[in-house]
């Protein structure tokens, strides 16, 4: 009977535990043993409960009931030491046990706090002894994230529940060997082999298995019934020679990119220059429903803006039903960028073709159309309006301002079109038909560097989208000669870039002091200002000083951490947070066209369940960290 008491306090931990990641996914057995392990501390208000003083870590702690605040000398919150608040069910201090080293913020009770302790040695033992508690503990935003998609998935598991994953790599989507034939083999036997194996593609190969050429179904009806040609004739003579091929490694998502891009059917998969499979559009979609090449195949022959409205409606749809069935944020903004990218190509097509400048050197080889702002980066979701503009060389005995009286006109039926296909106008004025952001080469280079030789708060936080520029039509030459004059230019201006620092940091993510959050009105927060905004702005300034070409944040992060030598475990933790942050606000505005309200970035956090509301704020955590590596390294 003695043992009675213990046993119920056992059962009424592991019930309390059960709440709460990673607990919540341990076996049974496991639970018990940490249960059985567990002392309950208590700490009263402003008590210090670690910190670095008191040497390596000795134990993991569990918030059973109560407050308890991170506080940090490098980030500050507003005018208060506190840069973290952690709630019932967090774990502290994992980062400091794993590395066995002391805590670097000091944890302090706001309040009467009890706290669940593990000894350090204990805690190492269920390391070994549990994957959902090592999983959780090297990689806590990760495995967050992975339970949240779970959610979202069951949530929609009548419209996922067939869902290929456009994240499985293409060596996983390869059905069969590739069929092939010596570019010498007549039509007749090809299309015959084709027919008895029911395949739409055959690849024709070099004696090393090196693909030199395609030929398609589609191309019967063009380059053979049409054409009336000989069937005996080489299959050399009709296959397309255009290919594009990607590494088995690849993901399903950037064989369906190059697919929308190009209007292709198929993708090659070729290892070391070698053939070892063929990819088609159904492959990728027969199950999925999304008709992305249809949707880039309709954009492509458009011929009125009634067309291309069709066209926006449909990648918003596309946008929907892909957002329904779990697909990344990363691959879905991508997608959406892209085939805003096509239309975008489309309606300067039109526009310059109306004004009968089409096969103009002016319009092939003396301007270029540039993307600013998030489709600069590749990470529009489905409320963005436009941000554009245009860089020009002036022809040979013309002037900068003659260029630009006869672009304008054009520029601006461009941005109107790009407005009636749901690309609302820029309310800043940052578009191509603003005289401002229509320059010559010469131009943008005096524009940059008298942003860059000032340097001062309120003209960065105006310049900053400029600094994410991407060509789109036209003479891409241009953009990169200013890319590249750029980067030079900044290189040789360290000052410039702590003013940038110094702006990016007045940005402080939401976390409250009162509460786990900061809202602003209508109890919401801004998930593109306070949330998007802190990671976009580090991964620019860390880019521009590392001469990166990337424009997408994550790409930046990516490419600066491998220059600054920066641990890859807590980049990819930084990039998890972004990401975590764009589903989000995906979910949100799919949510709210669900519902017929105007789209926007405004969340109100206690609509969020227990997890998501868990995940963004330490997603928002992971910002202040990222900020203030970005302060420690732009303190010159």
């Amino acid at each position: 009977m003695a043992s009675a008491p213990s046993n119920s306090l056992i059962h009424a931990t592991m019930d309390h535990l059960r709440r709460f990641a990673p607990f919540d996914r341990m076996e049974h057995d496991h639970l018990v043993w940490l249960a059985q392990r567990l002392s309950l501390g208590y700490y009263a208000k402003g008590e210090v409960i670690a910190s670095p003083e008191q040497g390596v870590a000795s134990r993991f702690l569990v918030i059973k009931q109560g407050v308890v605040q991170g506080e940090q000398d490098v980030v500050r919150a507003q005018e208060d030491a506190a840069w973290l608040e952690l709630h019932e069910g967090e774990c502290f201090p994992l980062g400091a046990l794993l590395s066995k080293r002391g805590v670097t913020s000091t944890y302090r009770a706001k309040q009467d706090v009890f706290c669940y302790e593990l000894a350090a040695a204990d805690f190492h033992e269920l390391i070994h002894l549990s994957p959902p508690f090592q999983d959780f503990c090297t990689r806590r935003i990760a495995s967050l994230l992975e339970q949240s998609k779970q959610i979202i998935q069951a949530q929609y598991a009548h419209s996922s529940s067939e869902q290929q994953s456009l994240s499985s790599p293409l060596s996983a989507i390869i059905r069969r060997d590739p069929v092939t034939c010596a570019p010498e083999t007549p039509v007749r036997l090809v299309l015959e082999t084709m027919h008895a194996l029911g395949i739409g593609s055959m690849v024709a190969v070099d004696n090393t298995q090196k693909p030199i050429g395609i030929f398609t179904l589609h191309d019967v009806l063009n380059r053979v019934a049409l054409a009336q040609l000989d069937l005996d004739q080489p299959i050399s003579s009709v296959m397309s020679s255009s290919l594009t091929a990607l590494p088995p490694q690849a993901f399903a998502y950037e064989a369906a990119l190059e697919m929308a891009k190009h209007g292709f059917r198929h993708v090659l998969v070729t290892q070391n220059g070698k053939l070892v499979g063929v990819i088609s559009e159904k492959d990728l979609f027969t199950l999925q429903r999304v008709g992305l090449r249809q949707i880039s195949a309709a954009i492509r022959g458009a011929n009125d803006i009634t067309a291309l409205q069709h066209a926006a409606g449909d990648i918003r749809q596309l946008a929907h039903n892909m957002m329904a069935q779990g697909v990344a944020a990363e691959q879905l903004t991508q997608f959406i960028s892209t085939l805003n990218d096509l239309l975008t190509v489309r309606i300067i097509e039109m526009e310059c073709l109306a004004a009968g400048l089409l096969d103009s050197a002016l319009c092939h080889t003396g301007f270029c159309w540039i993307a600013l702002g998030s489709e600069g980066r590749y990470e529009q979701t489905l409320n963005t309006d436009q941000d554009n503009g245009i860089i020009f060389q002036e022809p040979e005995g013309t002037t900068a301002e003659q260029v630009r009286i006869q672009l304008l006109p054009i520029a601006r039926r461009i941005n109107e079109a790009l407005d009636a296909c749901g690309f609302p106008l820029c309310k800043g004025n940052i578009m191509a038909s603003n005289p401002q952001w229509c320059l010559s080469l010469g131009e943008w280079k005096d524009r940059f560097a008298g942003w860059i030789q000032r340097g001062d708060a309120p003209v960065l936080l105006n310049a900053t989208i400029f600094f994410d520029f991407r060509p789109l039509f036209g003479k891409h030459e241009l953009a990169e000669k200013l890319r590249i004059w750029l980067h030079s230019t900044i290189k040789e201006n360290r000052l410039f870039l702590k003013h940038m620092a110094a702006n990016a940091l007045a940005n402080q993510p939401p976390l409250g002091l009162v509460r786990d959050f900061v809202v602003g009105e209508e109890h919401t927060l801004d998930l593109k200002l306070k949330g998007i905004t802190p990671f976009v702005d580090a991964a620019r300034i860390f880019s521009l000083y590392a001469g990166a070409g990337e424009t997408s944040t994550i790409r930046r992060l990516r490419a600066s951490g491998a220059q600054w030598h920066i641990d890859p475990a807590t980049m990819e933790a930084w990039i998890d947070a972004f990401l975590f942050i764009q589903l989000l606000r995906l979910r949100t505005q799919h949510d709210q066209d669900e519902r017929n309200v105007p789209l926007s970035n405004k969340i109100d956090p206690d609509s969020l369940n227990d997890l998501d509301r868990r995940i963004l704020k330490e997603a928002f955590r992971q910002a202040r960290k990222l900020q203030a590596t970005l302060e420690k390294y732009f303190q010159f």
